[in-house]
């Protein structure tokens, strides 16, 4: 049995004054700020209010400058501490570069070790997975559970190697370590020479002890003799962390880790108290029973005892009472959160069952393309806010200089509670804030045009602004609440990136409806009651629109037949198109293979990189992709290569002999096209001077350790230089695996655990603050003098070789087929379960449910019409005219996918302004008749085109400069506007009148009609 005393976990060394003065002052800027949000707009709404003599508006007031102090606080607060007002929004790894990740569970391999895979199993393999990857809880990695087998791990700013470390780490069993505490009966020596090194004490180049972080925060006690110190926390900053020596066994045929060990659960004691159990595998029962027998209590009752450790770090420290074989228990005073604790760690060790070595899914991108993404994202965004505004102020005048105001807070509200919410900003979702804007303006056109049509009736100012508000009210609900309906239904079945989509355009349906009725509403009332506006002067395009064409009206119901075949040929040639193309028309996530971004030192032609890569995969899309300061053309550096060919692995399947990357490199090895590398060159080596004593760090020198002396004092220090800025944990990541490759005359690895013996910094940084992830394209390295300078030559050598021979990729994106599969499933339901729900909606809102099914086959048609011209566009986009209109191979995914929920939204919300006035010119008729579908038509045809207009003209900034990681979105997003303002005039309305008198006969209303319309 194991005894554990109670004080086995860790104690940080107490805080100094100033962390207690530091922790003080933040809670007096967290009340101030606190004031100054929750009270300062208030106090200043009144003080307003009382300066207008409009008292009644106070809390109004307050209201609303309490939610643009709100909205811009989490800014604001970056500013204050110094950082960019930027980082107050987190960005998706789309935006700032990093890796997704989604492994499966190994079925077989669960199976031979007889384990059900359920969901207490899966809670508990992400618990692991996530302590390996972030062990100190200190890094913005997201692990979670998809699906019913699969674990996704987010990992924001990771670059190549890193990715491939940590994908290492997560199948890795390995990681949990038995091991013996040093004690001064059995190893006075070892302890003696392990008081002068950094953490490992070498024997005949093996490692025979090693000093040990105590990973918990209370004090290890130092019963049972053993060697205990205090040391500057390895991370680089002030506080004190403590470490044990831990004895390491020589032979690793010998050691006790994580990979014997099958579970760990909670047990009791001999005496009722609650306990961990754990057990081991036959193997692992041998290799624990020789560890506890060499170390079991003498006859003095002088107890050793054993160190349970996890990513290197000591979790548990228990007295050995006894020899234990298969299975033991963890006795001490625990209380149940001890327990849990030491449970999990335990099986994080064990990994419950195994997760196959490869992704079946990966998304990499890298930080500089993020960079390059963020800037096209932050420019349309910019743009598009600016035509909206100059458009609204020169149509409306002062009505459109409110609604920008409404506008502006609204983009303040809608950042800030992203901020707060601690959502992730994502490429689609930049696309959902600039499609904000198109729609935002939609409710206040609907205001305006509204007390348009009161002024025209003769009422007064404030009447005309009160009836405009009271009658625009119900129909800016309906029709924002059915692209609600989508948003929640994207939420639910999106990846990371469509979430983002959906989560912004979500908050900003629901700001642009409150900043447009109760702030736009608040403006009006003020500028009203305080007489400085008399009458509300604007553009009338409709008039315009009329004059042209010399009509009193349109009669678009005449057109309807004329229509019907227009879309019926269009939605022929286009479906056509897209069942000709087949598989053609999906992107990886919907049919499996692989996507990766590549990058060539010298502009290419398109022609020639698709040459190549074609002799070397066969059937390809390339796809050339423009940075900011690149011109247009088939001429350029960077491209994307989507393939079906598969670095994920399927079930039952092995990892391909090369992956994509290998073969996109040999494709252009013996060319003279050169993918782009960073190069390495090192200088001569340097001995380190100085003692491994204790000493003042002079300037100039190597800053000494942290618990004393230089721990690379007679070793070797070279200046690295590389051709490209990359980061320190890669050039880490790329000498460690050089240095462990190096092999003994014996034929054995000649560095066990190097991991010590040497330290990457950059040109301005000490050995203790070596940011993680920072970036150089200078760097010093410094090595002990337990590695030669032969040796140490030799591996920067094989370093220098390996990166002259490993491209960079920019980015990368895998998917397995079963996972595609699953993305369609989720894709279709998503349609199907949104038309439903719309149809249930405005089934409810009017009573009627033919107005449900003319909405759904408008939204139906939709669909299908982009869908064809998604198809047409691709067709065409190898052609002259494909090039001059920026079409591309278009690939559906899920991006597009939300792209045509939002156009579902979208028609839909123009649909139901028509039908909200339908409603509204019938009254308490119970026929529809052709003169009341023709009213209602031109009467909101002012909205109609205004709305669309602004839409538009926001899409096709998105479309021009939004780059191309939402080129296909927002192509679907143009068509959808065009296509969806069409069928809520010729489709949706001729259905409803056809609908609602399928049993009658409407001749008498076209008569009645054709006397009045041309």
């Amino acid at each position: 049995m194991l005894g554990l005393q109670p004080n086995w976990l860790l104690l940080l060394a107490a805080e100094e004054p100033a962390a207690v003065e530091a922790v003080g002052m933040s809670g007096w800027l967290i009340l101030l700020i606190l004031v100054a949000i929750f009270v300062v707009p208030f106090s200043l709404g009144s003080a307003i209010a009382k300066l207008l003599k409009l008292k009644e508006f106070s809390f109004k007031i307050g209201l609303v400058l309490f939610a643009a102090t709100a909205g811009a606080a989490p800014f604001a607060f970056q500013v204050a501490i110094g950082n960019n007002m930027t980082d107050a929004i987190d960005l998706g790894i789309d935006l700032a570069g990093g890796t997704n990740l989604v492994f499966q569970v190994d079925h077989e391999g669960a199976e031979d070790l007889g384990k059900e895979v359920n969901n207490e199993l899966m809670d508990k393999l992400v618990g692991a997975v996530g302590r390996r990857i972030n062990p100190g809880g200190n890094k913005e990695t997201t692990t979670r559970r998809v699906g019913a087998d699969r674990i996704e791990v987010i990992i924001p700013g990771a670059d190549r190697a890193e990715t491939d470390r940590i994908k290492r780490e997560i199948v890795n069993l390995g990681s949990l370590e038995f091991s013996i505490l040093a004690n001064g009966r059995d190893h006075a020596s070892i302890i003696q020479k392990a008081q002068s090194v950094e953490r490992d004490l070498r024997q005949g180049g093996k490692v025979i002890a090693s000093w040990r972080e105590v990973a918990s925060d209370e004090p290890l006690s130092n019963h049972g003799e053993v060697a205990i110190r205090n040391v500057k926390n390895r991370q680089g900053n002030d506080t004190e962390v403590q470490e044990v020596l831990v004895i390491v066994e020589p032979d690793p045929k010998r050691r006790v880790d994580g990979h014997l060990l099958t579970r760990a659960n909670q047990t009791m004691d001999e005496n009722g108290a609650p306990a961990v159990g754990f057990t081991f595998n036959q193997e692992g029962g041998f290799r624990f029973q020789r560890l506890t027998g060499n170390n079991r209590p003498d006859r003095d009752g002088f107890q050793r005892r054993l160190a349970v450790l996890l990513s290197g770090k000591v979790h548990s420290a228990p007295n050995l009472q006894a020899i234990i074989s298969t299975s033991g228990i963890i006795t001490g005073r625990f209380s149940q959160e001890e327990i849990n604790s030491l449970i999990n760690v335990l099986n994080a060790g064990a990994l419950d069952v195994p997760l196959k070595p490869q992704p079946i899914s990966e998304f990499t991108i890298s930080p500089t393309l993020g960079i390059e993404v963020q800037e096209k994202g932050k420019n349309a965004i910019v743009l598009a806010l600016a035509i909206v505004f100059v458009f609204m102020l020169i149509y409306y005048k002062v009505a459109g200089a409110i609604a920008d105001l409404c506008l502006l807070l609204n983009m303040v509200l809608v950042m800030g509670i992203m901020s707060f919410i601690d959502a992730t900003f994502t490429l689609p979702g930049l696309a959902g804030l600039v499609l904000t804007i198109g729609m935002a303006v939609d409710a206040n056109v609907l205001i305006f045009e509204r007390i348009r049509e009161e002024m025209a009736k003769g009422s007064s100012l404030r009447m005309a602004i009160h009836n405009g508000f009271e009658r625009a009210f119900t129909t800016i609900v309906d029709a924002n609440v059915t692209t609600l309906i989508t948003a929640v239904v994207l939420y639910l079945i999106g990846t990371d990136q469509v979430k983002g989509f959906a989560v912004t355009l979500f908050i900003g349906i629901v700001m642009s409806m409150w900043t447009a009725l109760f702030v736009g509403r608040l403006v009006f009332d003020v500028l009203e009651r305080k007489q400085w506006i008399s009458s509300l002067k604007m553009l009338s395009f409709v008039e315009v629109v009329y004059k042209i064409f010399g009509v009193r009206q349109f009669d678009f119901l005449g057109k309807r037949k004329i229509a019907a075949v227009v879309s019926l040929l269009i939605m022929v040639i286009g479906l056509t198109t897209l069942f000709s193309r087949g598989k053609d028309n999906l992107d990886i996530d919907f049919s499996g293979g692989t996507m990766v971004t590549f990058e060539f030192e010298e502009p290419q032609t398109k022609k020639d990189v698709q040459t190549i890569l074609e002799n070397e995969f066969g059937v390809i899309t390339l796809e050339r992709l423009t940075l900011a300061d690149e011109p247009e053309g088939d001429v350029g550096k960077r491209y994307r290569l989507r393939t079906t060919k598969r670095d994920a692995v399927e079930e039952g399947e092995t990892a391909a002999d090369k992956t994509v990357r290998q073969m996109i490199h040999e494709a252009f090895e013996p060319t003279d096209l050169t993918l782009l590398k960073v190069t390495l060159e090192f200088g001569e080596l340097t001995q380190i001077a100085g003692s491994e004593e204790p000493d003042e760090t002079k300037e100039g020198e190597t800053k000494t350790s942290a618990f004393g002396g230089n721990p690379f004092a007679g070793g070797n220090e070279v200046r690295l230089n590389f051709s490209e800025s990359i980061k320190v944990a890669t050039a880490t990541e790329y000498f460690s695996a050089a240095i462990s490759n190096l092999k003994g005359a014996d034929g054995n690895v000649k560095y066990e655990d190097a991991d010590s013996l040497y330290e990457l910094i950059g040109p301005e940084q000490s050995i203790d603050e070596t940011a993680v992830g920072a970036e150089s394209e200078q760097m010093q390295l410094l090595v002990a003098a337990d590695i030669s300078a032969d040796d140490l030559k030799t591996a920067l050598t094989e370093m220098k070789n390996t990166l002259a021979s490993t491209p960079l990729f920019d980015g990368v994106n895998s998917f397995a087929s079963s996972v595609a599969s699953e993305m369609q499933e989720s894709a279709f339901l998503a349609m199907l379960f949104s038309l439903v729900a719309i149809v249930a909606y405005i089934w409810f809102r009017f009573q009627r449910i033919t107005f449900g099914l003319a909405a759904v086959v408008a939204l139906v048609h939709d669909v299908l019409i982009v869908l064809g011209l998604v198809a047409l566009a691709s067709s065409l986009s190898s052609s002259g005219i494909g090039a001059a209109l920026g079409f591309v191979d278009f690939k559906i995914n899920l991006p597009m996918i939300a792209a045509f929920l939002t156009i579902v939204g979208y028609s839909l919300n123009d649909t139901i302004v028509v039908f909200d006035r339908i409603r509204e010119v019938r009254g308490k008729n119970p026929d529809l008749t052709y003169d009341m579908v023709n009213t209602s038509l031109n009467q909101t045809l002012a909205r109609t085109l205004l709305t669309s207009l602004t839409t538009f003209l926001v899409v096709i900034i998105l479309y021009a400069i939004g780059g191309e990681g939402i080129h296909g979105f927002a192509f679907c997003l143009v068509m959808g506007v065009i296509v969806g303002t069409y069928s809520s005039v010729y489709v949706a309305s001729p259905v409803l009148l056809w609908l609602m008198n399928r049993e009658g006969n409407d001749s008498g209303n076209q008569q009645s009609a054709g006397q009045s319309a041309t």
